[in-house]
This record gives structure tokens, sequence and C-alpha cells, in this order.
């Protein structure tokens, strides 16, 4: 069982927690797709803080002997999760930064054969208003 002075210290540390999320959400540092994946793992920490017998139960149905052995298992599950999650973002953004360097390296050669076409057709036009004014 949670002592109550401590399950106080806990749901101050949530509250700032939550208020710490959406001012990243509204100062737009945070995207609202990963918000939510803060959000998800706050609400169940508070499920926890405020039934730690949620913790209990898990632990007795899992077959753990002590109530902080089942809390780590949690907490590594969790890390693990954001982890896996945040592995997916990275490899999206990483495909998408990869296919906007193909795109700009292809617009910058089109530039630079225009740019080389561009004086012969200066010079042809040249030659060709010489050649009627004679």
């Amino acid at each position: 069982m949670i002592p109550g002075s401590l399950r106080v210290v806990l749901i101050f540390a949530l509250i700032i927690y939550f208020v710490i999320i959406l001012m990243l959400l509204k100062n737009k540092t945070l995207e609202l797709k990963y918000t939510l994946l803060w959000m998800f793992s706050g609400f169940i920490l508070a499920l926890l803080v405020v039934w730690p017998e949620i913790l209990e139960g898990f632990v007795r149905l899992i077959g753990i002997q002590s109530n902080m052995n089942g809390l780590f298992i949690m907490a590594f599950a969790f890390v693990i999760i954001i982890m896996m999650s945040l592995t997916s973002i990275v490899s999206k953004q990483a495909n998408k930064i990869k296919l906007l360097i193909q795109e700009l390296s292809i617009m910058e050669k089109r530039i630079r054969d225009l740019e080389k076409n561009e004086p012969e057709e200066n010079n042809e036009k040249e030659t060709g208003s010489d050649k009627y004014s004679k």
C-alpha cells in the first residue's frame, strides 16, 4: 500500500507532468500524435497512484512476489513501448528525409541543365537577330 503522504506527492508530480506535456503541445514543441503517447503513459501512472490495487492485482496475476518488482517490470515495459514507437517515428522521418534529398537533387540537376541551355539559346537569338539587321 502507498502511504498517504507519498500518494499526495505522486499526484502533485503527475499534475506537473501533465502541465508540462500540455505546455509543450501548446508551444508546438511536441506534436499531438506524440503527445498522446506521453498522455497515455501518464494516465496509466495516475491509475496506479490513485488505485494501487491495480498494481497488486497485476502482480498477483503474473505471479511476481513483490509489488516493487511488478512496478519495475511495468515501467520497463512502458519504456520499451515508448522506445519502439519513437524508433518507428525516427525511421519514418529518415525515409522522408531521404526522399526529399533525392527530389532536391533531381531539381538541382534540372536547374543546372536549364542554366547550361539558357546561354546557348541567348547566343542563338543574338546571332539570329544580327542576320536580319544586315
